[in-house]
């Protein structure tokens, strides 16, 4: 063999292969079978935003033609009103279940895909934010029904 054809089969060799949804299904296998802390921490994630997805299309309202989608002072201030409540259609208060979903299922994927390449930690770490980020939107659901 030629000292080229020898070098081609070293760098096909050192070429790094890329990861397959069969790598995102080992990685998936050994979260079940080895690391207890972050399967419980991932059900509970996807509890959690099933809670808020119930509660986001509970609170629809869609018999209403105007309900108050958000706030902000900076907004208020802009607008001339007081307090930086926007009134819009209901339709933008989709953005809650669309949000339970995506904390769901996206960011559970998100963590697999972390726990593959930097570890347990870390996507650990992920899910315990965007558990966070289910109560803030809760309690922006919340706060915006108590106005409303």
């Amino acid at each position: 063999m030629s000292a080229k054809a020898k070098s081609k089969q070293v760098e096909k060799k050192e070429q790094p292969e890329k990861q397959s949804r069969l790598g995102l299904m080992t990685s998936w296998r050994e979260i079940v079978r080895e690391q207890k802390g972050l399967l419980a921490a991932m059900i509970g994630l996807m509890a959690m935003s099933l809670i808020l997805l119930v509660i986001a299309l509970v609170t629809l309202r869609p018999q209403t033609t105007v309900v108050i989608t958000g706030y902000g002072d900076v907004y208020g201030e802009l607008a001339g009103l007081t307090g930086g409540y926007r009134r819009e259609s209901w339709l933008n208060m989709l953005a809650f279940p669309i949000l339970a979903l995506l904390f769901g299922v996206v960011h559970n994927f998100l963590a697999v895909r972390v726990y593959q390449k930097y570890g347990r930690d870390a996507a650990l770490v992920l899910v315990v934010v965007t558990m966070l980020l289910v109560v803030a939107t809760a309690l922006v659901i919340f706060r915006l029904l108590g106005e409303g």
